[in-house]
């Protein structure tokens, strides 16, 4: 709705207006699956440091819903805009 505020002496006419908000990025990832590893490649380009692309594959493939489970390592390489993607147990 609408709301008065009084700032500073003066007051100021407000109106309250949804706010939508993104849901982020999108990507495809191709992959290529062994006993413990994860080969992904044509990983896009982020403006993100490389570690925050690490903690995203690790969040991505821990979920056991996309049949994941926990990960060991994470290891990914910009220049290439590939990981790979290592789990404590195969499966």
């Amino acid at each position: 709705g609408k709301h008065t505020v009084n700032l500073d002496g003066k007051t100021a006419d407000l109106k309250v207006v949804p706010l939508t908000v993104g849901m982020g990025v999108k990507f495809e990832l191709h992959v290529t699956i062994s006993g413990k590893k994860i080969n992904v490649s044509e990983i896009p380009e982020l403006p993100i440091p490389d570690e925050w692309m690490r903690d995203k594959l690790e969040l991505n493939f821990y979920k056991s819903e996309h049949g994941g489970g926990e990960v060991e390592n994470v290891k990914y390489d910009k220049r290439s805009r590939a990981a790979v993607i290592t789990f404590t147990r195969p499966g």
